[in-house]
């Protein structure tokens, strides 16, 4: 596991339990898209997800017809991945995507919805290049999902407030140091329960790194998109999708 700015070995990001069970009822509302872009690549190739969690974008793959592995840290969530009607058509192991993976050669790799970020170190995100580089068919590639950094960071603090309604409100504060690039946010859900805290910690990473990433582990960019849509990437994108090969 990456180490924390102060140097410790625990990161804010949990992915126990309770938010395995939370993650089983969020749609965030790309998954089709998503599912339709990868599959294009996959082009009837196996394909290995990294941090595939509770199958959110590997299983609408499925319904699509391409054969999906995926490796993660979090047993709860491949539980509950498990758990689902073609759960267990998903071959996974458990372990860390930086250097695991269920056994094969894939024709796509894919890490999406800003999982890059959780990795604290430019280390480990040179590392899950290289594990997706060792894992690819000559022809292969790698597709990263990931926000941009000028979409994501406040120059150095902000609070902002969301969802109010009869049941509560929703708070976000974010915290950003330019020098480690570590973003820390914590969404603060207020209701008649009580307060819930969900803290996580991002390492934002610009897309021109990322491209030097891939480099280090034998990979160019092939293609770069402001979307699921091949839309165009612009300075203006909040979030991109990029595809490396050989």
């Amino acid at each position: 596991m990456a180490d924390t700015a102060d140097g410790s070995d625990d990161s804010l990001n949990d992915f126990g339990e309770d938010v395995a069970e939370e993650y089983d009822e969020f749609v965030r509302g790309d998954e089709d898209e998503a599912a339709d872009f990868l599959a294009s690549l996959a082009d009837g190739r196996p394909a290995l997800e990294l941090a595939i969690g509770n199958g959110r974008i590997a299983l609408p793959l499925l319904e699509r017809g391409v054969e999906v592995a995926g490796v993660d840290d979090s047993r709860p969530m491949l539980d509950m991945l498990a758990r689902h009607e073609r759960g267990h058509e998903i071959r996974t192991v458990l372990g860390d995507m930086t250097t695991d993976a269920p056994e094969g050669a894939y024709g796509l790799v894919f890490l999406v919805y800003n999982t890059i970020g959780n990795l604290l170190t430019q280390e480990d995100q040179v590392a899950v290049f290289r594990n997706a580089a060792s894992r690819l068919t000559d022809d292969g590639v790698f597709v990263v999902e990931n926000l941009t950094p000028w979409g994501t960071a406040p120059t150095e603090q902000s609070v902002a407030v969301h969802d109010i309604d009869a049941d509560g409100v929703v708070i976000d504060a974010k915290r950003y140091d330019r020098a480690t690039q570590r973003l820390w946010e914590s969404r603060l859900r207020i209701t008649s329960d009580g307060i819930r805290s969900e803290p996580m910690e991002l390492r934002l990473v610009s897309p021109p790194e990322l491209d030097l990433m891939a480099q280090l582990a034998g990979l160019r960019l092939h293609d770069r998109y402001g979307g699921w849509r091949r839309e165009p990437f612009t300075s203006d994108s909040q979030t991109h999708v990029s595809v490396y090969g050989r």
